[in-house]
């Protein structure tokens, strides 16, 4: 069923065009809110606009928007690549493959942990949307790593509390660009999704608290590998981050990285892998953790910098 929204244009966005205001005030892409108003499903003071129209503050919005698409299921298949690091009855961490996402979401087509976990006769948990049971934490498709999944409802429940009181110690490596200055240091910015409607995240004003701890490895002549400690789990709050101290994951290209470093190197995504796991097993409270070796194409990359430096 359709959502039709009626409300004041605020006087913040005031003189804005209408598909930028839509996509503010919305969560919307550009490209998605341009297809409302073209539709003629956005009325400004009772008459339809184009997106290049402006807006006036104190006049009156109405936006009809079209239900949310229903979420799709995991389909059960394996994964090649993706490796067992250790599995009980009430927890499964694995080691995940490039380009593969935690779980099923709207415009992904490609494999997930989730639908590999089933597809291999693993169980987990049902407890959370069909679509990410037995997910309690996410790695971006294209981040490597270890990643842990709930087997049991009881797990489900206190994984899903012990990363939200940040009692599970989540360890990254990420080759950035350049040489952090400190070597050793936090970086305490909020996040919050890019203005421009695009999928990416940024460091805005007002955005959800997010803090990173970092310390320098290795550094070359180009690049420095960095150990990471994340103390919240934003969505790319790595790679955001980096990118606003202006030393981007190698090969982060949506994020600002140099395509020709990236290119030399033959790194073709993020440098980032999530290569420590530190948690409490959910039942009986021992201390537990995983680690992940990095993949052929890191390990292959990084050996080539080397030799550079």
């Amino acid at each position: 069923m359709a959502d039709v929204r009626s409300l004041p244009v605020p006087e913040g966005l005031d003189g804005e065009r209408v598909d930028a205001a839509l996509a503010r005030l919305f969560g919307l892409s550009r490209s998605r809110a341009a297809e409302l108003i073209a539709a003629g499903d956005v009325l400004v003071d009772g008459r339809t606009v184009v997106k290049s129209d402006r807006l006036h503050g104190g006049g009156w919005l109405e936006v009809t928007l079209p239900p949310p698409p229903a979420p799709p299921r995991p389909v059960a298949e394996p994964v090649p690549g993706m490796t067992i690091l250790y599995e009980d009855e009430h927890i499964v961490v694995v080691s995940k493959p490039v380009g593969v996402a935690a779980h099923p979401t709207i415009g992904w087509n490609g494999p997930t942990v989730l639908g590999g976990l089933l597809g291999a006769g693993h169980t987990v948990a049902t407890s959370g949307a069909a679509e990410r049971q037995g997910i309690v934490h996410r790695l971006d498709a294209n981040t490597t790593g270890a990643m842990v999944v709930a087997k049991s409802e009881i797990a489900y429940s206190r994984l899903k509390r012990a990363f939200k009181e940040r009692r599970v110690d989540k360890r990254y490596h990420a080759l950035v660009q350049g040489h952090p200055d400190p070597l050793r240091g936090t970086i305490d910015a909020p996040i919050d999704r890019h203005p421009s409607g695009d999928g990416r995240f940024a460091v805005v004003a007002g955005g959800r608290p997010s803090i990173t701890h970092y310390d320098t490895l290795e550094a070359f002549r180009a690049a420095s590998l960095l150990e990471i400690d994340l103390e919240t789990g934003r969505t790319h709050q790595i790679r955001v981050h980096m990118s606003a101290v202006r030393h981007p994951c190698v090969g982060d290209l949506l994020y600002g990285a140099d395509p020709t470093l990236a290119a030399r190197l033959g790194v073709k995504r993020q440098w980032l892998h999530a290569i420590r796991l530190g948690l409490e097993h959910p039942t009986t409270g021992e201390w537990m953790e995983f680690e992940s070796p990095y993949p052929e194409d890191l390990t292959r990359s990084l050996e080539l910098i080397r030799q550079e430096s």
